[in-house]
Protein backbone atom coordinates (compact mmCIF):
# COMPACT_ATOMS: atom_id res chain seq x y z
CA UNK A 1 0.00 0.00 0.00
CA UNK A 2 1.25 3.64 -0.80
CA UNK A 3 1.90 6.12 1.51
CA UNK A 4 -0.71 8.02 0.23
CA UNK A 5 -3.01 5.37 0.50
CA UNK A 6 -2.11 4.45 4.14
CA UNK A 7 -2.67 8.13 5.06
CA UNK A 8 -6.12 8.14 3.57
CA UNK A 9 -7.01 4.91 5.13
CA UNK A 10 -5.95 6.54 8.54
CA UNK A 11 -8.09 9.35 7.94
CA UNK A 12 -11.04 7.50 7.15
CA UNK A 13 -10.72 5.46 10.31
CA UNK A 14 -10.38 8.35 12.48
CA UNK A 15 -13.06 10.26 10.76
CA UNK A 16 -15.32 6.95 11.37
CA UNK A 17 -14.07 6.56 15.16
CA UNK A 18 -15.32 10.58 15.43
CA UNK A 19 -18.42 10.02 13.86
CA UNK A 20 -19.27 6.88 16.14
CA UNK A 21 -17.38 7.53 19.58
CA UNK A 22 -18.23 11.17 19.80
CA UNK A 23 -21.95 11.22 18.69
CA UNK A 24 -22.46 8.21 21.03
CA UNK A 25 -21.02 10.40 23.89
CA UNK A 26 -23.45 13.46 23.16
CA UNK A 27 -26.19 10.89 22.50
CA UNK A 28 -25.35 9.32 26.07
CA UNK A 29 -25.28 12.77 27.48
CA UNK A 30 -28.61 13.96 26.44
CA UNK A 31 -30.58 11.38 26.25
CA UNK A 32 -29.23 8.32 28.98
CA UNK A 33 -31.02 8.95 32.22
CA UNK A 34 -28.70 7.78 34.90
CA UNK A 35 -29.25 6.95 38.96
CA UNK A 36 -27.10 9.15 40.58
CA UNK A 37 -27.58 9.59 44.97
CA UNK A 38 -31.02 7.77 44.27
CA UNK A 39 -32.06 10.77 41.35
CA UNK A 40 -32.58 9.69 38.15
CA UNK A 41 -31.87 12.14 35.10
CA UNK A 42 -29.93 12.39 32.43
CA UNK A 43 -25.73 13.50 32.98
CA UNK A 44 -26.96 17.23 32.05
CA UNK A 45 -29.11 17.61 34.80
CA UNK A 46 -27.11 15.90 37.29
CA UNK A 47 -24.41 18.46 36.60
CA UNK A 48 -26.54 20.97 36.98
CA UNK A 49 -27.57 19.68 40.01
CA UNK A 50 -24.35 19.05 41.60
CA UNK A 51 -23.18 22.59 40.89
CA UNK A 52 -26.12 23.84 42.77
CA UNK A 53 -26.06 22.18 45.91
CA UNK A 54 -21.65 22.64 46.19
CA UNK A 55 -21.53 26.12 44.94
CA UNK A 56 -25.00 27.83 45.95
CA UNK A 57 -24.52 30.92 46.56
CA UNK A 58 -21.44 31.41 44.01
CA UNK A 59 -23.78 29.82 41.38
CA UNK A 60 -26.41 32.91 42.48
CA UNK A 61 -23.98 35.42 41.79
CA UNK A 62 -22.66 34.44 38.98
CA UNK A 63 -26.11 34.18 37.12
CA UNK A 64 -26.19 37.90 38.78
CA UNK A 65 -23.10 38.71 37.11
CA UNK A 66 -24.14 37.26 33.74
CA UNK A 67 -27.34 39.25 33.60
CA UNK A 68 -25.29 42.34 34.19
CA UNK A 69 -22.99 41.39 31.12
CA UNK A 70 -26.15 40.74 29.31
CA UNK A 71 -27.94 43.82 30.10
CA UNK A 72 -24.15 46.44 28.64
CA UNK A 73 -23.59 43.82 25.91
CA UNK A 74 -26.30 45.51 23.38
CA UNK A 75 -24.89 48.68 24.52
CA UNK A 76 -21.28 48.08 24.55
CA UNK A 77 -21.74 46.64 20.56
CA UNK A 78 -24.11 48.33 19.40
CA UNK A 79 -26.48 45.95 18.68
CA UNK A 80 -29.25 47.99 20.41
CA UNK A 81 -29.17 50.33 17.56
CA UNK A 82 -29.89 47.51 14.65
CA UNK A 83 -33.60 48.03 14.49
CA UNK A 84 -36.47 49.47 16.84
CA UNK A 85 -37.15 45.69 18.19
CA UNK A 86 -33.56 45.34 19.26
CA UNK A 87 -34.09 48.65 20.67
CA UNK A 88 -36.72 47.88 22.81
CA UNK A 89 -35.43 44.28 23.70
CA UNK A 90 -32.39 46.28 25.01
CA UNK A 91 -34.25 48.28 27.22
CA UNK A 92 -35.82 45.36 28.82
CA UNK A 93 -32.74 43.81 29.27
CA UNK A 94 -31.84 46.72 31.74
CA UNK A 95 -35.42 46.15 33.20
CA UNK A 96 -33.42 42.37 33.86
CA UNK A 97 -30.52 43.62 35.52
CA UNK A 98 -32.91 46.07 37.68
CA UNK A 99 -34.98 43.16 38.71
CA UNK A 100 -31.69 40.92 39.33
CA UNK A 101 -30.24 42.93 41.52
CA UNK A 102 -33.77 43.36 43.44
CA UNK A 103 -34.04 39.50 43.64
CA UNK A 104 -30.30 38.99 44.78
CA UNK A 105 -30.27 42.19 47.10
CA UNK A 106 -34.20 41.74 48.19
CA UNK A 107 -35.17 45.04 47.40
CA UNK A 108 -38.40 46.20 46.34
CA UNK A 109 -42.30 46.36 46.77
CA UNK A 110 -43.69 42.61 48.68
CA UNK A 111 -45.43 41.94 46.14
CA UNK A 112 -42.22 41.03 43.68
CA UNK A 113 -41.17 39.23 46.18
CA UNK A 114 -43.84 36.71 46.89
CA UNK A 115 -42.31 33.14 45.99
CA UNK A 116 -43.89 32.75 42.54
CA UNK A 117 -42.71 36.27 41.60
CA UNK A 118 -38.94 37.15 41.73
CA UNK A 119 -37.83 34.35 43.59
CA UNK A 120 -39.23 31.87 41.28
CA UNK A 121 -37.68 33.40 38.14
CA UNK A 122 -34.32 34.10 40.05
CA UNK A 123 -33.95 31.09 41.74
CA UNK A 124 -36.04 28.41 39.30
CA UNK A 125 -35.67 29.26 36.11
CA UNK A 126 -32.42 31.90 36.05
CA UNK A 127 -29.99 30.56 38.01
CA UNK A 128 -30.10 26.31 36.57
CA UNK A 129 -30.20 27.98 32.81
CA UNK A 130 -27.32 30.45 33.63
CA UNK A 131 -25.27 26.46 34.01
CA UNK A 132 -27.72 24.62 31.64
CA UNK A 133 -26.77 26.61 28.71
CA UNK A 134 -23.21 26.97 28.46
CA UNK A 135 -22.43 23.41 29.89
CA UNK A 136 -25.03 22.06 27.43
CA UNK A 137 -23.12 23.84 24.75
CA UNK A 138 -19.97 21.97 25.81
CA UNK A 139 -21.45 18.82 24.64
CA UNK A 140 -23.27 19.81 21.76
CA UNK A 141 -20.06 19.43 19.79
CA UNK A 142 -20.32 16.13 20.38
CA UNK A 143 -23.42 16.16 18.46
CA UNK A 144 -23.09 18.89 16.02
CA UNK A 145 -19.66 19.26 15.16
CA UNK A 146 -18.77 15.60 13.95
CA UNK A 147 -21.27 14.41 11.65
CA UNK A 148 -24.25 13.13 13.17
CA UNK A 149 -26.41 16.41 11.97
CA UNK A 150 -25.35 15.94 8.55
CA UNK A 151 -26.12 12.00 8.62
CA UNK A 152 -29.81 12.38 9.63
CA UNK A 153 -30.42 15.65 7.78
CA UNK A 154 -29.56 12.87 4.76
CA UNK A 155 -32.01 10.11 5.86
CA UNK A 156 -34.54 12.89 6.47
CA UNK A 157 -34.17 14.36 3.11
CA UNK A 158 -37.26 12.33 1.56
CA UNK A 159 -40.06 13.07 3.97
CA UNK A 160 -38.90 16.67 3.98
CA UNK A 161 -40.81 18.00 0.44
CA UNK A 162 -43.95 15.51 1.07
CA UNK A 163 -44.49 16.75 4.88
CA UNK A 164 -43.45 20.43 5.43
CA UNK A 165 -42.99 21.18 1.88
CA UNK A 166 -39.19 22.25 1.84
CA UNK A 167 -36.15 20.86 0.54
CA UNK A 168 -33.98 18.04 2.11
CA UNK A 169 -31.50 20.45 3.22
CA UNK A 170 -34.11 22.14 5.43
CA UNK A 171 -33.37 18.91 7.47
CA UNK A 172 -30.15 19.99 9.06
CA UNK A 173 -32.53 23.58 10.16
CA UNK A 174 -34.68 20.99 11.92
CA UNK A 175 -32.29 18.89 13.35
CA UNK A 176 -29.78 22.02 14.49
CA UNK A 177 -32.70 24.05 16.22
CA UNK A 178 -34.03 20.93 18.74
CA UNK A 179 -30.36 19.76 19.36
CA UNK A 180 -28.38 23.69 19.19
CA UNK A 181 -30.97 26.20 19.73
CA UNK A 182 -33.70 28.12 17.12
CA UNK A 183 -30.65 31.25 16.65
CA UNK A 184 -28.61 28.36 15.51
CA UNK A 185 -31.33 27.26 13.28
CA UNK A 186 -32.19 30.76 12.23
CA UNK A 187 -28.65 31.88 11.38
CA UNK A 188 -28.62 28.85 9.09
CA UNK A 189 -32.21 29.65 7.62
CA UNK A 190 -31.26 32.83 6.91
CA UNK A 191 -28.16 32.21 4.88
CA UNK A 192 -29.64 29.66 2.54
CA UNK A 193 -32.52 31.70 1.94
CA UNK A 194 -29.92 35.12 0.90
CA UNK A 195 -27.90 32.57 -1.10
CA UNK A 196 -31.18 31.86 -3.41
CA UNK A 197 -31.59 28.36 -2.29
CA UNK A 198 -34.99 28.70 -0.66
CA UNK A 199 -38.08 30.35 -1.22
CA UNK A 200 -39.62 33.11 0.91
CA UNK A 201 -42.25 30.62 1.67
CA UNK A 202 -39.67 27.48 2.60
CA UNK A 203 -37.82 30.45 4.59
CA UNK A 204 -40.57 31.28 6.20
CA UNK A 205 -41.69 27.58 7.51
CA UNK A 206 -38.37 26.73 8.71
CA UNK A 207 -38.37 29.91 10.83
CA UNK A 208 -41.81 29.33 12.02
CA UNK A 209 -41.69 25.49 12.34
CA UNK A 210 -38.48 24.41 13.10
CA UNK A 211 -36.78 26.82 14.97
CA UNK A 212 -38.27 25.87 18.72
CA UNK A 213 -36.11 26.25 21.37
CA UNK A 214 -33.17 23.66 22.04
CA UNK A 215 -32.96 20.10 24.51
CA UNK A 216 -31.08 22.17 27.27
CA UNK A 217 -34.29 24.29 27.42
CA UNK A 218 -36.67 20.99 27.10
CA UNK A 219 -35.18 20.30 30.23
CA UNK A 220 -35.48 23.20 32.36
CA UNK A 221 -39.61 22.83 31.59
CA UNK A 222 -38.87 18.85 32.64
CA UNK A 223 -37.66 20.15 35.48
CA UNK A 224 -39.65 22.89 36.50
CA UNK A 225 -42.99 20.85 35.95
CA UNK A 226 -41.70 17.26 37.14
CA UNK A 227 -41.70 15.49 34.22
CA UNK A 228 -37.82 14.29 34.09
CA UNK A 229 -38.94 10.92 34.86
CA UNK A 230 -40.14 10.96 31.98
CA UNK A 231 -38.04 13.18 30.11
CA UNK A 232 -36.88 10.45 26.94
CA UNK A 233 -40.80 10.24 26.67
CA UNK A 234 -41.24 13.56 27.06
CA UNK A 235 -38.86 14.96 24.56
CA UNK A 236 -39.46 12.66 21.61
CA UNK A 237 -43.07 12.88 21.78
CA UNK A 238 -42.54 16.93 21.91
CA UNK A 239 -40.23 16.41 18.89
CA UNK A 240 -42.71 14.33 16.96
CA UNK A 241 -45.69 16.49 17.65
CA UNK A 242 -43.86 19.59 16.92
CA UNK A 243 -42.86 18.93 13.23
CA UNK A 244 -46.51 17.28 13.24
CA UNK A 245 -47.81 20.38 13.98
CA UNK A 246 -45.77 22.21 11.32
CA UNK A 247 -46.68 19.69 8.29
CA UNK A 248 -50.35 21.00 9.31
CA UNK A 249 -49.68 24.85 9.49
CA UNK A 250 -47.50 24.66 5.90
CA UNK A 251 -51.15 23.95 4.18
CA UNK A 252 -53.04 26.85 5.85
CA UNK A 253 -52.90 30.55 5.54
CA UNK A 254 -50.60 33.06 5.83
CA UNK A 255 -47.94 29.92 5.02
CA UNK A 256 -49.20 28.34 1.92
CA UNK A 257 -49.87 31.47 0.29
CA UNK A 258 -46.65 33.02 1.01
CA UNK A 259 -43.91 33.24 -2.96
CA UNK A 260 -42.32 29.82 -3.64
CA UNK A 261 -40.24 31.19 -6.26
CA UNK A 262 -36.27 30.92 -6.17
CA UNK A 263 -33.30 31.16 -7.97
CA UNK A 264 -31.75 28.09 -7.29
CA UNK A 265 -33.05 24.50 -7.92
CA UNK A 266 -33.67 21.93 -5.09
CA UNK A 267 -30.50 19.37 -4.66
CA UNK A 268 -30.74 16.53 -7.41
CA UNK A 269 -31.59 12.53 -6.07
CA UNK A 270 -28.14 10.57 -5.77
CA UNK A 271 -27.27 7.16 -7.45
CA UNK A 272 -25.78 6.11 -4.13
CA UNK A 273 -28.19 4.34 -1.57
CA UNK A 274 -29.49 6.79 0.88
CA UNK A 275 -27.50 5.37 4.20
CA UNK A 276 -24.53 5.38 1.91
CA UNK A 277 -24.72 9.16 1.07
CA UNK A 278 -25.74 9.70 4.88
CA UNK A 279 -22.53 8.02 5.75
CA UNK A 280 -20.23 9.98 3.44
CA UNK A 281 -21.55 13.21 4.26
CA UNK A 282 -21.37 12.35 8.18
CA UNK A 283 -17.53 11.37 7.47
CA UNK A 284 -16.84 14.22 5.46
CA UNK A 285 -18.11 16.88 8.17
CA UNK A 286 -16.03 14.70 10.58
CA UNK A 287 -12.78 14.55 8.76
CA UNK A 288 -12.75 18.30 8.50
CA UNK A 289 -13.94 19.03 11.76
CA UNK A 290 -11.95 21.29 14.10
CA UNK A 291 -10.37 19.51 17.59
CA UNK A 292 -12.79 18.56 19.95
CA UNK A 293 -11.46 21.14 22.32
CA UNK A 294 -11.14 23.80 19.90
CA UNK A 295 -15.20 23.12 19.02
CA UNK A 296 -16.01 22.66 22.63
CA UNK A 297 -14.57 25.93 23.55
CA UNK A 298 -16.59 27.82 20.78
CA UNK A 299 -19.40 26.20 21.45
CA UNK A 300 -19.28 27.05 25.06
CA UNK A 301 -18.15 31.03 24.22
CA UNK A 302 -21.77 30.92 22.05
CA UNK A 303 -23.65 29.23 25.09
CA UNK A 304 -22.19 31.89 27.18
CA UNK A 305 -23.16 34.88 25.17
CA UNK A 306 -26.72 33.46 24.62
CA UNK A 307 -26.97 33.17 28.17
CA UNK A 308 -25.89 36.79 28.49
CA UNK A 309 -28.61 37.08 26.00
CA UNK A 310 -31.65 35.28 27.80
CA UNK A 311 -31.16 36.03 31.21
CA UNK A 312 -31.75 39.88 31.72
CA UNK A 313 -35.11 39.37 29.33
CA UNK A 314 -36.50 36.28 31.50
CA UNK A 315 -36.34 38.36 34.67
CA UNK A 316 -37.95 41.69 32.99
CA UNK A 317 -40.13 39.92 30.04
CA UNK A 318 -41.04 36.97 32.66
CA UNK A 319 -41.99 39.17 35.43
CA UNK A 320 -44.07 41.87 33.27
CA UNK A 321 -45.70 38.35 32.25
CA UNK A 322 -46.11 37.01 35.82
CA UNK A 323 -47.89 40.48 36.88
CA UNK A 324 -49.90 40.58 33.88
CA UNK A 325 -51.20 37.44 34.81
CA UNK A 326 -51.88 37.81 38.34
CA UNK A 327 -53.29 41.57 38.60
CA UNK A 328 -54.82 41.94 34.56
CA UNK A 329 -57.39 39.66 32.88
CA UNK A 330 -54.87 39.97 29.86
CA UNK A 331 -54.08 36.49 29.35
CA UNK A 332 -57.44 35.50 30.50
CA UNK A 333 -58.74 37.39 27.52
CA UNK A 334 -56.28 36.46 25.09
CA UNK A 335 -56.63 32.61 26.50
CA UNK A 336 -60.59 33.00 25.69
CA UNK A 337 -58.98 31.97 22.22
CA UNK A 338 -58.48 28.32 23.47
CA UNK A 339 -61.38 27.96 25.96
CA UNK A 340 -63.67 26.48 23.90
CA UNK A 341 -61.24 23.86 22.77
CA UNK A 342 -59.75 23.02 25.66
CA UNK A 343 -63.20 22.41 26.86
CA UNK A 344 -64.40 20.75 24.51
CA UNK A 345 -61.25 18.11 24.49
CA UNK A 346 -61.43 18.05 28.42
CA UNK A 347 -58.22 18.73 29.58
CA UNK A 348 -58.69 19.19 32.99
CA UNK A 349 -58.57 22.83 34.24
CA UNK A 350 -59.61 24.27 30.87
CA UNK A 351 -59.86 27.93 31.97
CA UNK A 352 -55.86 27.41 33.66
CA UNK A 353 -54.87 25.51 30.05
CA UNK A 354 -56.33 28.28 27.96
CA UNK A 355 -54.47 30.98 30.17
CA UNK A 356 -51.29 29.32 30.35
CA UNK A 357 -51.39 28.44 26.49
CA UNK A 358 -51.52 32.54 25.87
CA UNK A 359 -48.73 33.79 28.26
CA UNK A 360 -46.72 31.84 26.01
CA UNK A 361 -46.32 34.27 23.30
CA UNK A 362 -45.07 37.02 26.01
CA UNK A 363 -42.20 33.93 27.30
CA UNK A 364 -41.92 30.55 26.35
CA UNK A 365 -41.50 30.03 30.10
CA UNK A 366 -44.39 31.19 31.61
CA UNK A 367 -46.84 29.19 30.90
CA UNK A 368 -45.26 26.26 32.89
CA UNK A 369 -45.02 28.84 35.97
CA UNK A 370 -48.93 28.69 36.23
CA UNK A 371 -49.26 25.01 36.41
CA UNK A 372 -46.44 24.03 38.56
CA UNK A 373 -48.85 22.56 40.87
CA UNK A 374 -51.48 21.18 38.85
CA UNK A 375 -52.17 17.25 37.85
CA UNK A 376 -49.97 15.72 35.61
CA UNK A 377 -52.00 15.97 32.15
CA UNK A 378 -52.27 19.56 32.64
CA UNK A 379 -48.86 19.92 33.20
CA UNK A 380 -47.60 17.71 29.85
CA UNK A 381 -49.84 19.45 28.04
CA UNK A 382 -48.81 23.15 28.87
CA UNK A 383 -44.87 21.91 28.77
CA UNK A 384 -45.68 20.60 24.94
CA UNK A 385 -47.49 24.00 24.19
CA UNK A 386 -44.33 25.85 25.89
CA UNK A 387 -42.01 24.34 22.99
CA UNK A 388 -44.58 23.39 20.14
CA UNK A 389 -45.85 26.81 19.87
CA UNK A 390 -42.35 28.06 19.06
CA UNK A 391 -43.06 31.67 18.83
CA UNK A 392 -42.34 34.32 21.76
CA UNK A 393 -41.86 38.08 21.89
CA UNK A 394 -38.90 37.33 24.43
CA UNK A 395 -36.87 35.94 21.70
CA UNK A 396 -37.98 33.49 19.02
CA UNK A 397 -39.71 36.44 17.44
CA UNK A 398 -37.46 39.62 17.70
CA UNK A 399 -34.42 36.75 16.46
CA UNK A 400 -36.86 36.30 13.21
CA UNK A 401 -37.97 39.68 12.36
CA UNK A 402 -34.11 40.30 12.28
CA UNK A 403 -33.38 38.09 9.40
CA UNK A 404 -34.43 39.08 5.99
CA UNK A 405 -36.93 36.74 6.01
CA UNK A 406 -40.32 38.16 4.33
CA UNK A 407 -42.54 37.64 7.20
CA UNK A 408 -44.52 40.23 8.96
CA UNK A 409 -45.73 40.52 12.81
CA UNK A 410 -49.30 39.51 11.81
CA UNK A 411 -48.19 36.34 10.08
CA UNK A 412 -46.60 35.43 13.21
CA UNK A 413 -49.05 36.05 15.75
CA UNK A 414 -51.35 33.94 13.06
CA UNK A 415 -49.06 31.17 12.99
CA UNK A 416 -48.53 31.39 16.32
CA UNK A 417 -52.58 30.28 17.10
CA UNK A 418 -52.48 28.16 15.22
CA UNK A 419 -49.50 26.56 16.52
CA UNK A 420 -50.73 26.94 19.99
CA UNK A 421 -54.38 25.31 18.92
CA UNK A 422 -52.84 22.17 17.26
CA UNK A 423 -50.80 21.57 19.79
CA UNK A 424 -53.16 21.80 22.52
CA UNK A 425 -55.77 19.95 20.51
CA UNK A 426 -52.86 17.16 19.59
CA UNK A 427 -51.44 17.10 22.86
CA UNK A 428 -54.22 16.27 25.55
CA UNK A 429 -54.95 13.00 24.42
CA UNK A 430 -51.83 12.05 24.12
CA UNK A 431 -51.08 13.26 27.68
CA UNK A 432 -54.28 11.13 28.36
CA UNK A 433 -52.65 8.13 27.13
CA UNK A 434 -49.54 8.15 28.53
CA UNK A 435 -50.49 9.00 32.22
CA UNK A 436 -52.95 5.70 31.62
CA UNK A 437 -49.79 3.70 31.23
CA UNK A 438 -47.86 5.06 34.02
CA UNK A 439 -50.06 5.50 36.66
CA UNK A 440 -50.78 1.11 35.65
Amino acid sequence: MSSTQNVTSQANSAAILKLIIFSLIGIVFFFVPFSIGGKSTILLDHMVGFGRDVFPYQVEIYALLMILAGGIYPFISDGWQTNTTQKVLSILKLLGVVTALMSFFSIGPSLLFEKDMLPFLFSKLVVPISLIVPLGAIFLAFLLGYGLLEFFGVLLQPIMKPLFKTPGKSAIDAVASFVGSYSIGLLITNRVYNSGHYSAKEAAIIATGFSTVSATFMVIVAKTLNLMDIWNLFFWSTLLLTFLVTAITVRLPPLANLDDNKLMTDEKQTEASRIKQAVSEGLEVAKSAEPLLASMFRNFKEGMLMVMGILPSIMSVGLIGLLLAKFTPVFELLGMLFYPFAWLIQTPDPELVSKAAATGLAEMFLPSLLVTNSDFVTRFVVAQISISSILFFSASIPCILSTQIPITVKHILIIWYQRTLLTLLMSTPLAYLIHYFISK
